[in-house]
């Protein structure tokens, strides 16, 4: 039976033990925390033994200017991108232990020759400290919370269109003492515009005859059920500031709960350009179809990799746009080739909160610490190497990464036995069948980041 206390727990510890470098500056920033735990089950005892082998903390993603062909650039570097990459890694290690002869407590061989399959009773968690960016963040709120964002005719005195329509920002006007001034909504840093997630704002909203005061009520809507049903109505909700994909359904931005489209694909924010990276929602769900453990590991696995849970941090949470964002929206899914199929994982959520959140970095503000704003590194650490890295800022080049693309291609050629050398050609082209068949079953306009 899986705690998602103890999960979260575990996972805080983890990252207490790591090296300072890289870490949150307390009461002045805040950042994002996403691990992947190995689960092993006992066949003689109920309990079950969970190890963290990697993590990752991040809240960044680049433009379109700044990617790379040649995938020495992280593209997206949210937390939970950050933990997969990470785990890609620990299982391309572990591979290489089986395959070399060493005795090995993953992976066992499998039935058809060359390939290999997890050892019984072995399973992989998801943690998470707050919901992932994008369909999953947009959940009922309660009375007593703020709304994330202003209404969408806020914007209005601060912009206006050029001969061809375009939004632009008006001219700068002068401030007191002759000095001239650009006019701000606020004056803290705002969450949505990089991260996706949502930031604390009070706004008015409209208000139905119903309303959910309890967030438990929310999540016990079931699949397909109509937020607005006639026994249970919602007041408003949590927006995501992941961007609906261009050519595809639009949020209307009404008021109140009629803000958001829910179950389409986003793509995450960013400050100036935007970006081409899917949100977190959008990832996660692709992994619960084709699994997480990449092309490359896909040669030589018998089975795909599915997260058999995911566990959330304290943090404004349902259970309903939980199984909508990751499961529901991708049960119509057919035509799957042999092996692949919707895994629907176990949805917990912890009631222990991230230390380094935004709402604790707020709660532990003093004055002259500054302005509240997103870390702006980063951190991985992938067991058994025990390798961590700062990844400085979005647009820097992450060459001493251990989980971009090279570098996960360069250790499986480099540290792998002749069956992993003989077939090393075919990954690239592995890499772009694969890609080309999610573009098919998730009918999305071509170009955008599945990575």
């Amino acid at each position: 039976m899986i705690n998602p206390d103890e999960v979260a727990e575990l996972c805080y510890e983890r990252f207490r033990r790591l090296p300072r470098r890289g870490k949150p500056e307390p009461g002045r920033e805040w950042t994002l925390l996403a691990a992947v735990l190995r689960i092993t089950r006992r066949p003689s005892s109920d309990s079950v033994e969970m190890e963290v082998v990697s993590m990752g903390t991040g809240t960044k993603c680049i433009g379109k200017a700044a990617m790379s062909p040649a995938g020495d650039v992280l593209n997206d570097s949210h937390a939970e991108v950050i933990a997969r990459r990470g785990c890609i890694r620990y299982l391309i290690q572990e591979l290489h232990g089986a395959v070399s002869g060493r005795c090995s407590s993953l992976f066992c061989p499998a039935d058809q020759r060359g390939k290999w399959r997890l050892q019984p009773g072995v399973s992989f968690l998801l943690f998470t400290s707050h919901t992932p960016c994008g369909d999953a963040s947009i959940v009922p709120m309660t009375d007593s919370q703020s709304q994330p964002c202003p209404p969408a005719t806020s914007m209005s005195s601060c912009e206006e269109t050029d001969g061809e329509g375009n939004l632009k920002r008006k001219a700068e006007e002068p401030g007191e003492g002759g000095v001239f001034k650009l006019p701000r909504l606020e004056e803290k840093e705002t969450k949505e515009e990089e991260t996706g997630q949502f930031e604390s704002r009070t706004y008015p909203t409209e208000t139905p005859d119903k309303d959910v005061s309890d967030p438990a009520a929310a999540s016990r809507l079931q699949p397909g059920d109509s937020a607005d049903c006639e026994h249970l109505r919602v007041r408003d909700v949590h927006r995501t500031g992941a961007k609906c994909v261009p050519g595809g359904p639009a949020d209307p931005l009404h008021p109140g709960a009629g803000y958001h489209s829910t179950g389409v694909l986003r793509v995450k924010p960013g400050r100036g350009e935007p970006t081409l990276s899917l949100s977190c929602s959008d990832k996660m769900a692709r992994w619960g179809v084709l699994g997480f453990q990449g092309a490359l590991l896909s040669h030589y696995l018998e089975e795909v990799l599915h997260f058999s849970t995911v566990v959330v941090g304290k943090c404004p949470y349902s259970q309903e746009a939980m199984n909508r964002a990751l499961v529901m929206r991708c049960s119509h899914v057919s035509d799957l080739l042999g092996g692949f199929s919707v895994c629907s994982p176990l949805l917990l959520q912890s009631g222990l909160e991230f230390p380094f959140s935004q709402n604790q970095t707020e709660l532990q503000h003093r004055g002259g610490q500054g302005r509240i704003s997103p870390c702006g590194a980063g951190q991985e650490s992938c067991t058994p190497t025990g390798t961590i890295n700062r990844l400085p800022s979005r647009t820097s080049r992450p060459g001493s990464s251990c989980v971009c693309r090279p570098s996960l291609c360069g250790l499986a050629v480099t540290e792998t036995s002749s069956c992993f050398t003989e077939n090393r050609l075919r990954c690239r082209n592995v890499l772009i069948k694969l890609d080309e068949k999610l573009a098919l079953l998730q009918q999305k306009p071509r170009g955008h980041v599945l990575n």
